[in-house]
Formats: C-alpha cells, structure tokens, sequence
C-alpha cells in the first residue's frame, strides 16, 4: 500500500499478510457457519426437537446473513473496516461457542442468527480492505484466494462437527470452532487500515433529513405491514382449515415478516442514495455505489427473459445442491446408522474432491460446447442435474455404504457442473459494467429462495413422512432446475 492510500502497483509483504490472515478468518467464518449440519441428530436427541425445527437452525444464518450484509456494509464503508471485521469476527465466534450452552431450541436459534450477524460485517469489511491493498490486476487473484475458505471452510465444518461431537459431544463442538475466530479477531483488530479519501457522503447526515412523521414512516415502512399481513392471513388461514400446526404458521408468519423487513430497508437505502445523489460534489463510498449498482443490477434483471430463468434454475439447484450436502450427514447417521464422525468424514472428503472435480469439467465443457452452439453453456449445466437427478434418486434409496459413497460423489460431480457456466452465461449477456452486480444479485436470490428454503421445508416434510423420504424432494427439484 502506497502513501496515499492507493494499491501499490506490486503487493508488498504485507499486503500478503493480509490476505493470508483474512483467508484464515473466512475459513473460519465457514466452519462455524457448517459445523451445525454435522450436529443435527445429536441436537435432536438432547433437546428434542423436530425436524422443521433443525431446519430452521440451518437457514436462520442465510436469511439474517442477508438481511443484514447490506446495513453492515454500509457501516464499515464508513468506518474503521479493521474494527467492523473484529467486531464481526468476535460476534460470531462468541455466538458459535454460546451455542454450545444453549438449553432450550430459542437459545440455539438467537445464537445461530447472531452468528449470520457477525459474518455479514466481517465479509464486506475484508474484501474492501483486500480491494485497497492489492492493484487491479492482482485483485481478482487476492480475492479468489480469499474465497477459497468458502470451499475448506465448509467441508472442514462438517468433518470436524462430526470428530468432535463424538469425542467431547456437540457442546464441546460448538465451543472447539468458536475459540479460534477469538484469537484471530485480536490480531484482525491491529490490521493497518488505509486512509481513505475524505469528503465521504455522510450515512449520518442522511439519516437527519428524514422526514420521521408517523405518516411518512408507514407509508415508507409498506412492505413490512403488507408482507407482515399477509404471513398473518396465511397462518390464520393454515389454522382455521386445520392444514398444519404451530410450526407450520409460525413459519408462514415469519416468512412474511423476513420479506417485509427486506423490503422496507430496500425503500430506506433507495432513499438514502438519492440523497447522496443530491449531495453535489460528495464522492460516493464503495458500498453505496455498490448498492446502487444492486438495484440497476436488478431492473436489469427483470428486463431479461434469460436471467430470469437463470435465476429461478439458480435458485431451484441451490435448493437441492445445498439441501442435499446439508441432510446427507443427519440421513448418513440416522438411516444407515454411522456414527457422527464417519457420516462427517464421508460427506466432507467425497464433497470436497467432487466439488472442485465437477466444478473444473462443467466450466471446460460449457466452454467447449459454446464453440459448437450459442446455448452451450447452459446445456452444460442442465445435463449435470439431468444426469445426477436419478443418481442421487439412487443413492437417496440405497442403504449400503459401500454403494453410498460413490453414489454421493458422482451426484455431487455432476451436480456442481453448474457453477462455472452459469458464471460465464451471466456474463454473456450482461453489460460488462453491471456484470459483478448481476452476479452479486444472483448468488443473493439464490441463497434466499434456494437453501434458505430447502433445510426447513426437507425438516418440515421428515416430520412427517420421514428423512429418507423428504429429501426425495431434492432431486426432483434439482432436475427441474435443470429443464429450467
């Protein structure tokens, strides 16, 4: 980093320090987020919960994650980043380790939220800091590497959930992952932050010049108190006819509230950056600009008869690809009867190796099939799910081990065929100006409508009419995402 604050044209020393640190602390961020998908069954026994309860632990990070990236983003733009991403890093990791004491299913729950909380100021944060440390031209690398602890960090969540838990117990689990991020968020603390220009549009000032009537702020505040309306309607409804339980409602309400808190601070930022629009001669800040983008990235969207496919299949395969790795160590343990650290054993190394395999092919052969024909990519990625949809029917039927694991590893290499063309399918038909923001947009929906959904309704659906059944549902998704 130079003087004055701008990347310098060759990374120094430290720079890599940098990266190497965040790296660490991002795959850190990804055990803690995973390790609970190794712990479900012994969770269920010792609190006695019910599936759709379990589910419910898995998306409660994704929808807190992001609802809450935006605002923290927002903060660190206009903060110290070093003390955002320790704030960060020491909030989930307390909240990863308070897990480990929760007694009842709500204090499980607030923790695992809080840990979504923590995660969202921590990644914005990092990936400026990087942004500011490394040039252009090294700045993809910088953050590919960083990113790279999504892929360890994941696996490594379940497999150490499972050794754990059968050493020391799940309790023991929680608190094990959660100590490291404390150190860590110690030495985040002390990182050097490059000054930033001045003359920032100020959150603060904006803030001032609302109008705060009662008026204003219901009208302002519409999607909370007609999404929140009609979750409400839709749970009396679910009562009267007698079509569900307390879950099932409770469920319906909160989905309508999520969308309605969504959709009122999507009207405040909106507002916010026209007034930073208005402010003459104040430069914008990485993430308004960024925010800005979303939403032009989003009409843009909108615009699209290909994106919009694009989405929905998106959204469809994430709902099965996650579903899928989520479950498999609850159904390794509870239908074939392993023992937690086998079940994480088997899913984290046949997932990893799969995963970056069926990644690399479905990239080379997307690329491949687009010399032959302009739709190539996109028949890369559906025939991954074509193909892989029976095989993990196959694998969601079998009870052997032996036939298991390489079943799992073959729906996992097929399935992850996916990620590079759609990548590159995005980019195809996208301005190059907004292509980031369209990708950002994506990966966004698909987490909420995709994952988010899948871990509650395949719990919802166990509670009644078993586990190995329910996540029959994955793969019939997953292939209609595919034709999609």
């Amino acid at each position: 980093m130079s003087d004055s604050g701008r990347p310098a044209a060759s990374p120094g020393t430290y720079a890599w320090y940098v990266l190497g640190l965040l790296t660490c602390v991002n795959t850190i961020n990804f055990i803690d987020r995973n390790i609970v998908f190794a712990l479900f069954e012994p969770i269920k026994q010792e609190l006695e919960l019910s599936d759709t309860q379990l589910g419910w632990l898995g998306s409660a990070y994704i929808v807190v994650f992001s609802l809450t990236a935006v605002p923290l983003g927002i903060l660190s733009d206009l903060k110290s980043r070093r003390a955002v991403m320790a704030a960060g890093v020491t909030l989930w990791s307390a909240f990863t380790g308070l897990g480990g004491l929760a007694r009842q299913y709500w204090q499980l729950l607030v923790c695992r939220s809080m840990v979504g909380v923590g995660e969202a100021a921590y990644s914005p944060a990092a990936q400026s800091l990087l942004a500011d440390y490394f040039p252009p031209a090294r700045r993809a690398f910088a953050l590919g590497v960083f990113w790279s602890g999504l892929a360890v960090g994941g696996v490594a969540g379940i497999w150490l959930g499972g050794e754990l838990e059968s050493l020391y117990g799940w309790r023991a689990a929680f608190l094990a992952v959660g100590l490291p991020g404390l150190v860590l968020a110690t030495l985040t603390a002390v990182l050097r932050d490059p000054v930033r220009g001045e003359g920032r549009f100020s959150l603060g000032r904006a803030v001032l010049r609302f109008e705060l009537t009662v008026w204003r702020v219901a009208r302002a505040a519409w999607p909370l108190w007609t999404f929140g309306g009609l979750g409400l309607l839709a749970a009396y409804a679910v009562d009267r006819a007698g079509l569900g339980d307390a879950e099932l409602e409770s469920a319906l309400f909160g989905a309508g509230l999520v969308v309605g808190v969504a959709g009122t601070v999507a009207r405040a930022v909106r507002q916010v950056l026209r007034m930073r629009h208005a402010d003459a001669g104040a430069p914008a800040s990485v993430t308004l600009s960024t925010l800005d983008e979303f939403l032009h990235a989003a009409r843009f969207v909108l615009r699209t008869p290909t994106l919009i496919w694009t989405f929905l299949g998106g959204a469809l395969i994430s709902f099965a690809m996650n579903g899928l790795v989520g479950w498999s160590p609850t159904y390794l343990q509870r239908v074939l009867g392993l023992p937690p650290e086998i079940a994480g054993r088997t899913i984290g190394l046949s997932g990893l190796t799969a995963g970056v395999l069926g990644v690399l092919f479905g990239g080379r052969l997307g690329d491949r099939l687009m010399e032959r024909r302009p739709t190539g990519r996109v028949l890369a990625g559906a025939a991954g799910f074509l193909i892989g949809g029976p095989l993990c029917v196959w694998l969601l039927l079998v009870r052997d081990l032996d036939l298991f694991i390489p079943l799992f590893f073959s729906t996992i290499f097929f399935f992850t065929w996916y990620h590079g063309p759609v990548a590159a399918t995005i980019f195809d038909v996208v301005p190059a100006g907004i292509g980031a923001s369209v990708v950002g947009t994506y990966v966004f929906f698909t987490h909420i409508a995709g994952d988010a959904v899948a871990y509650p309704l395949i719990g919802f659906l166990s509670d009644r009419v078993g586990l190995e059944w329910a996540m029959l549902l994955l793969p019939a998704v997953g292939m209609l995402g595919g034709l999609v």
